[in-house]
């Protein structure tokens, strides 16, 4: 099982969010790799980039300022991801197709030597002072810990399921390692090489990146397509993020201020705020992107697309490069010599400039209309930064679901655990952030101009509540959705009916209004809701037995109740 790759193991206020994000921001380059690239991990200078190709065996070194592929190392048994010890001098690639782990010699790029760790190995992660390494053995369930100067595992860690990435927190006491298996992070005490928590995620945690301080760590859960925040001083969930479908691994900007998700399903790469832990955009990359990474000075972005066999090279300038046409939204443009920057003009309007630095300029649009061209002045001259896309204020029409666990297609209605997909109709959608139903956030599976398909949250509790969007352009409501809680069968009457069927059987019990099927046995049988206390249902024929199980399915789940008996009457 390799859970990087395979997509069937696979949901503040908006000013605040608008602050942070990279929205529609152009492609630089991309370049051609070698086969299935997954990770791509940058030198510690940020020149180089390596990228593991699984299905070729080799390694692509990019040199960043050409953006080109210099050399090819090989790297035979199914690379996967790539460190760098913490001084540059040496790579480790995971090799899970033979258990091991590979030393690149960064100096020469050759790879000098590999180290058996165990079945399936999947990441290597350095503790700050270099000594050791924390490799993931995904088939075995194990942590290794290799002594990087002797080039030797000293410590298997066991107990593990299925564990995937890994990442040491910055003062080097802990490393945490989600569990695909069980669906935990395991927190492992580098002190004793032993697991002294472990924190329940959710459906199949794939990777996991630390914020620069430690304070929390962001994880890509592939079966919720979410990414999860641990708290890492009370080891609890504290956020839940939708992200696109099929996320895997995650890079941290330098400053803390962004995570970078890759989606395989989706073809995408999420932006999150970690100041609001919002999705705050979707960058469209190639075709099934795995691996992301961000350089040093924050000005690339590095994507691999695993079925493209290409890196995608993305120059986050604009944040946001997108906003409503009644202007206002906060925009940082990040580049260099921008010190007393005199002028930023959005098309022909001028901007209001809120602060200044040699690196940043943090300004407010003016109102405008559809695509323009940002540009800076400064004591030295006049630059581009990219184009800025105005967004008109999105409208609600209509919501519907297109399946229900329970209950099939039908109106806005679901169960109070959620699940199933609804349908929201409207104009100006494009680009969608976020959807809520009430406060809580649903996936976003797919977004056109007109609708947007969603996989519905949990609710709290019975009863409606308002769904949101919220696009570039701004915030639409207006619609609702109505949680429906789950059906009680409480009796029936008659208990008992013919083997020819026939009987009508009266059920009371409740939530019983929006019921959708009713069995004997399995059986399909007619039925009528009278209320929603009441439903009466036709008996279908069955041989002589006693406690036949009835079932009723509604919109809010499905109850069953044991004691309707088959028998004819005796002469």
């Amino acid at each position: 099982m390799l859970l990087l790759a395979d997509p069937q193991t696979l949901s503040a206020t908006d000013a605040v969010a608008r602050r942070s994000t990279l929205l529609l921001t152009p492609s630089v380059a991309t370049i051609p790799v070698g086969g299935s690239p997954l990770g791509v991990t940058l030198t510690p200078d940020g020149g180089r980039a390596y990228v593991a190709n699984q299905s070729s065996d080799d390694i692509s070194v990019i040199d960043t300022a050409t953006n080109t592929v210099t050399l090819t190392i090989a790297a035979p048994g199914g690379p996967r991801l790539l460190s760098f010890s913490p001084d540059g001098t040496r790579a480790y690639v995971t090799l899970f197709d033979t258990g091991s782990v590979g030393v690149i010699d960064t100096a020469t790029n050759v790879l000098t030597t590999t180290i058996p760790v165990g079945a399936g190995t999947v990441q290597a992660v350095f503790t700050p002072d270099g000594t050791r390494a924390y490799v993931t053995c995904q088939t075995a369930g194990v942590v290794g810990v290799i002594d990087t100067a002797t080039n030797s595992v000293t410590t298997t860690i066991t107990g593990l399921s299925l564990p995937t990435g890994a990442a040491v927190s910055p003062d080097g006491t802990r490393v945490y390692v989600p569990n695909a298996g069980d669906g935990t992070v395991a927190v492992i005490d580098t002190g004793t090489n032993t697991v002294s928590a472990s924190i329940l995620t959710g459906d199949v945690p794939i990777l996991v990146a630390l914020t620069p301080d430690g304070t929390r760590a962001y994880v890509s859960v592939a079966g919720e397509n979410a990414v999860k925040v641990i708290d890492t001083v009370t080891n609890t969930v504290t956020a839940a993020i939708p992200v696109g479908n099929g996320p895997r691994m995650l890079a941290m900007s330098p400053d803390g201020t962004a995570v970078y998700v890759a989606n395989l399903s989706s073809n995408t790469v999420t932006v999150i705020d970690t100041a609001t832990n919002t999705a705050i955009d979707s960058i469209p990359v190639g075709n099934s992107p795995i691996g992301v990474a961000v350089s040093p000075d924050s000005s690339r972005l590095y994507v691999t697309n695993s079925a493209d066999n290409t890196v995608s090279v993305i120059a986050p300038t604009l944040m946001p490069g997108q906003g409503t046409t009644a202007g206002g939204t906060i925009v940082t443009i990040r580049g260099h010599n921008l010190a007393s920057a005199t002028a930023v003009h959005f098309g022909g309007a001028a901007a209001t400039i809120l602060s200044n630095t040699a690196t940043s300029i943090t300004v407010r649009t003016p109102p405008g209309s559809g695509a323009v061209p940002v540009t800076v002045t400064t004591p030295g001259g006049t630059a581009g930064f990219g184009t800025f896309v105005y967004r008109p204020a999105p409208l609600l029409s209509g919501i519907s679901t297109t399946s229900n666990p329970y209950g099939g297609a039908g109106p806005a209605m679901g169960p109070v655990n959620g699940g199933g997909t609804a349908v929201i109709t409207g104009v100006n959608l494009s680009g969608a952030m976020a959807v809520r139903f009430g406060s809580r956030q649903a996936v976003i599976q797919s977004v056109t101009d007109t609708a947007i398909t969603v996989t519905v949250p949990s609710a709290s509790a019975s009863g409606p509540v308002p769904v949101t969007v919220v696009t570039p352009g701004g915030t639409a409501g207006g619609l609702t959705f109505t949680y429906v809680a789950g059906p009680t069968v409480s009796g029936a009457v008659p208990t008992t009916g013919r083997t020819a069927g026939g009987t009508e059987v009266t059920l009371t019990g409740t939530g019983l209004a929006t019921t959708d099927q009713v069995t004997f046995d399995g059986v399909v049988a007619p039925f009528t809701v009278v209320s929603d206390t009441t439903v009466t249902a036709i008996a279908p024929p069955h041989p002589a037995a006693d406690n036949i199980t009835i079932t009723v399915t509604t919109l809010g789940g499905t109850t069953s109740w044991s004691g309707f008996s088959y028998q004819d009457p005796t002469i």
